[in-house]
């Protein structure tokens, strides 16, 4: 988020991690982060790596000891919800740790997604529904089961 220009990560930078993510999954993301091929320098991200099973954590560790060293220069971000950092793979991680604070304000931060999430040309899409012609949008109530 250097520049506006900066892209915003590819679908293959990036694991949104639940309960019911599987062991190959994980292992194909760890793949693609520590193993070196002409995709460049990204920076890969696991969110919520803490919802990971036991089983499925356990065999992530195994393979990043593996695999790590294939490339010495990869780029792993993992984040965790600091209420569960002591799950397993927050726990095998943890001599990694960084506390994180953000280096933009939140202003700047929107500024930036909105950039990147504005469809240039007002036409009959969808992104005519949301703000300032925004192709994403959040759309949330008080209420459940009324009609989001």
């Amino acid at each position: 988020m250097h520049s506006p220009e900066q892209p915003l990560p590819t679908f293959d930078e990036v694991l949104l991690c639940t309960p019911q993510t599987s062991a190959e999954q994980v292992g194909l993301f760890l793949r693609r982060c520590l193993i070196p091929c002409q995709g460049g320098a990204k920076i890969y991200t696991m969110l919520y790596a803490d919802e990971l099973s036991y089983d499925v954590s356990c065999r992530a560790e195994e393979l990043f000891q593996r695999l790590q060293c294939y490339n010495s220069s990869y780029r792993l971000i993992i984040l965790c919800n600091c209420e569960r950092e002591n799950s397993y793979l927050p726990s095998a991680f943890s001599h990694y740790k960084v506390h994180m604070i953000p280096q933009r304000s939140r202003a700047e931060i929107q500024q930036y997604l909105q950039h990147h999430f504005r469809v240039a040309e007002p036409s009959s899409s969808a992104a005519a529904v949301f703000k300032e012609h925004m192709c994403v949008g959040i759309v949330s109530s008080k209420r459940a089961g009324m009609g989001k």
